[in-house]
């Protein structure tokens, strides 16, 4: 029955403490509690892994092999589970022929539409996908774009064969592709590329199947000689991305240039698909268009045969534009979407969906959405609520916390000391709760009374790059300046494209992937890793190497890698945690030898705090594990891998490790991403004590605590794409709300209990 709640009876996944709760169905249930308290274990971990898990196996084996593995949670009972869908923040990814268009099914709309009602009419829907080698363009193979190499990058003319003068991986002195060049009599090795002839460079460079008849001992004699450039062609640009090794994917892109294709100008289909137009346009001039302009002209054809399509097309649009997308094109490649975009992108999906009965599971859906959109997102989760659906979403957004039915606060703190139910309950009770969260909600808000003073300024004349044209704005120096504005108003790309672009100064903290193995880990990003190893090594009398998994204190079962993979042939791989060292990685000799009572295995688990202390001694380990408490990442392990990390997670480690330095320019792409507002509060102290310290902090962000306690505000806006793209507001914060043109301002307004402009209040 659809009235019995979801039950969950002793629940350990991670760090739960024997969890029990019922969940109500039919409801929108906020899952809140500060970072690492195990919000994401009861609801992601236990309740939709056992869901998904158990829907699986009702499928065949066939089928069932393809699908994601869940692993079954540690608890004894799980009761009541309906079926779930999971809309999170991993990136889209795909490759590049996967777009917008592609990912929300409307380019199958707009194909349909164009093969129906199209002139001249070229053929069915199927001839009108790039993906379609009767449609596509033949010179970009349906891409859109051609990347060319860059022969000033590939090649150094100062330099001879014999010093390296081709600059890609395999063309050193000695390898193997070098040897077809340096071997084949052809070059005087020792001479630079600078002196060739013309007919030596263009041997070298472009000329294929030349007979090699003097070649020098060591020449492959199968070899058909072959130009540097249609080498590198045929070997790595022809070949599908996904074949290649990410070491020769960032060799390409050094070496490489794209532009749009000359053929079909960036719309990847041949001349006859684009030949065919509906009111002037043809398929790839709507799938450049962004979401609100494509909207509009599809609401302008009236072909009563088509509403069927029309409607759906206009749905899904207005859809986009709801949930603050209105500002992507159709052709905008998934590739290059934030996570925050890409959980959107998959809500689409769903929001025209006529199931019900189905429990819909969110991951902080309000990242990366300002004030505005955040209050349209909760419509469309109120709407799945009423089609019958369970909403069961982690957030910290007090403006989403405040539509849920009920709500499950989880804490009290992180780690080792959250894990439990702290409230469960009705909104209104949580307000009054002594819990974490329920002192954030009661928490009074002040705008910044005293804006520190800039020591100087940075001034942009008549920059332009993507949406912003022709811009100028002076940023403040010494200060905390906050760009606000909605998403795809060009925040980042002032201050993350722009910016860094006119100062060598500038480091951006973004949220992308960090740089490193795959068993790097918070230790070693720190720069501390060497010296807990020293520290070992020192007491214990052994070498610095037993205590490195990737020498001689690895696990030889292992590798050093912590998990064993099995190969299931046909099957998918599995990997699971290695036996022999318990999954830490290291061999039985390291993981014998204590200092202060702890192997280095168990030292690998502690968290900062807990680390600090034992090596409180340790200057350099003290300050480094510090500065990780400072940022907010108290509760995680400092031998954690850092693939398993958030993208909110990935740039506070960022952070924490420039910290150490002072006197910069720092832009920090929203820093509250995941953070509750515990933890925002904690961020802007720091922001406060850095700022002291003479630092220039440039906070891209929309959470109105981080815009209220800025020193200097600059909005951006006052949409999104064409719409957006030129400042509307510089100065003080408090200025946002009396300002007429602010987007931002009202919402500020609503928060601190100040009157907002008259004319700014009608953009709500």
């Amino acid at each position: 029955m659809t009235d019995r709640p979801m039950r969950i009876l002793r629940a350990r996944t991670n760090n739960l403490r024997n969890v029990s709760v019922d969940i109500p169905k039919g409801r929108i249930v906020v899952f809140t509690g500060v970072s690492g308290s195990g919000k994401s274990s009861l609801l992601f971990d236990t309740i939709a892994a056992e869901s998904q898990r158990q829907l699986a196996e009702t499928y065949p084996s066939f089928v069932r092999n393809r699908l994601p593995h869940h692993v079954q949670p540690d608890a004894d009972r799980l009761e009541n589970l309906p079926a779930s869908i999971i809309v999170d923040q991993h990136r889209l990814g795909g490759n590049r022929r996967s777009t917008v268009g592609t990912a929300t099914e409307i380019y199958a709309l707009l194909r349909l539409l164009f093969s129906r009602i199209g002139t001249p009419h070229v053929g069915e829907s199927s001839l009108f996908s790039f993906n379609n080698p009767d449609g596509m363009c033949p010179r970009c193979q349906g891409l859109g774009t051609v990347r060319r190499i860059d022969q000033a990058a590939l090649f150094d003319r100062d330099r001879t064969l014999d010093e390296g003068a081709i600059l890609f991986p395999g063309f050193e002195p000695g390898a193997w592709r070098w040897k077809r060049y340096a071997l084949s009599g052809f070059f005087d090795t020792s001479k630079p590329l600078s002196a060739y002839g013309e007919a030596e460079w263009r041997r070298l460079t472009v000329e294929e199947g030349t007979p090699v008849t003097d070649p020098k001992p060591g020449w492959p004699k199968s070899t058909v000689y072959e130009g540097v450039l249609p080498r590198l062609r045929r070997s790595f640009l022809d070949r599908d991305e996904a074949d290649l090794s990410e070491a020769e994917r960032d060799a390409l892109s050094r070496i490489t240039l794209s532009g749009p294709c000359e053929a079909c100008g960036g719309g990847r289909l041949n001349p006859d698909v684009l030949s065919c137009r509906i009111a002037g346009r043809n398929i790839a001039d709507c799938a450049a268009m962004e979401a609100s302009d494509l909207l509009e002209f599809i609401r302008g054809i009236d072909v009563p045969e088509m509403r069927p399509v029309l409607s759906a097309l206009t749905e899904k649009l207005e859809s986009m534009i709801e949930i603050g997308l209105d500002y992507l094109s159709l052709d905008r490649g998934t590739s290059g979407l934030s996570g925050g975009e890409s959980q959107r992108i998959r809500m689409i999906r769903h929001l025209g969906s006529s199931l019900s009965d189905i429990a819909y599971i969110l991951d902080e859906p309000s990242v990366g959405l300002h004030a505005r959109d955040v209050h349209h997102l909760g419509q469309l989760l109120l709407r799945l609520r009423e089609k019958g659906n369970s909403v069961l979403l982690v957030e910290h957004d007090p403006d989403l916390i405040a539509i849920a039915d009920h709500v499950v606060d989880m804490g009290p703190g992180a780690g080792t000391s959250g894990g439990t139910i702290v409230y469960q309950g009705t909104v209104a009770g949580l307000r009054q709760a002594e819990t974490p969260t329920g002192c954030g909600l009661r928490k009074s808000h002040d705008l910044n009374p005293t804006p520190r003073r800039p020591t100087g300024w940075i001034g942009l004349r008549n920059r332009s790059m993507f949406n912003l044209q022709d811009l100028s704005v002076d940023i403040p120096l010494g200060v905390m300046t906050v760009i606000a504005g909605v998403a795809g108003s060009g925040k980042s790309t002032l201050a993350s494209r722009i910016l860094p672009g006119c100062r060598a100064d500038v480091v951006v903290i973004d949220q992308a992937e960090l740089r490193g193995s795959s068993r790097s880990t918070p230790a070693s990003y720190l720069g501390i890793m060497d010296d807990i190893r020293r520290e070992f090594a020192r007491s214990s009398g052994k070498p610095v190497g037993l205590f490195s998994t990737n020498a001689a204190g690895g696990c030889p079962v292992c590798k050093g890698r912590g998990t064993v993979r099995t190969d299931l042939a046909f099957l998918d791989a599995v990997e699971a945690p290695c036996e022999a060292c318990v999954g830490s990685g290291y061999g039985v000799e390291a993981r014998s030898i204590r200092v202060a009572g702890h192997s280095i295995d168990r030292v690998m688990g502690l968290r900062a705090p807990q680390a600090r202390a034992l090596f409180r001694s340790h200057r350099a380990i003290t300050e480094a594990l510090a500065r990780l408490e400072q940022v907010g990442l108290a509760y995680m392990q400092i031998g954690q891998r850092l693939s398993t990390l958030s993208g909110g997670e990935r740039q506070r480690l960022k952070l924490a490790a420039e910290l150490g330095r002072a006197g910069r320019i720092y832009v920090i792409d929203e820093p509250t991403s995941g953070l509750h507002m515990a933890d925002v509060e904690r961020l802007i102290k720091l922001f406060r004590t850095l700022t002291e310290r003479g630092m220039t902090l440039i906070v891209v962000e929309h959470n109105l605590d981080m815009i209220a306690a800025a020193d200097h505000v600059i909005e951006m806006g006052p949409g999104a794409g064409r719409r957006g793209g030129r400042i509307i507001y510089q100065g003080a914060p408090a200025g946002l709300i009396s300002d007429s043109l602010s987007v931002t301002g009202p919402y500020l307004a609503r928060a601190f209990g100040c009157r907002p402009a008259a004319a700014a209040s009608s953009l709500t």
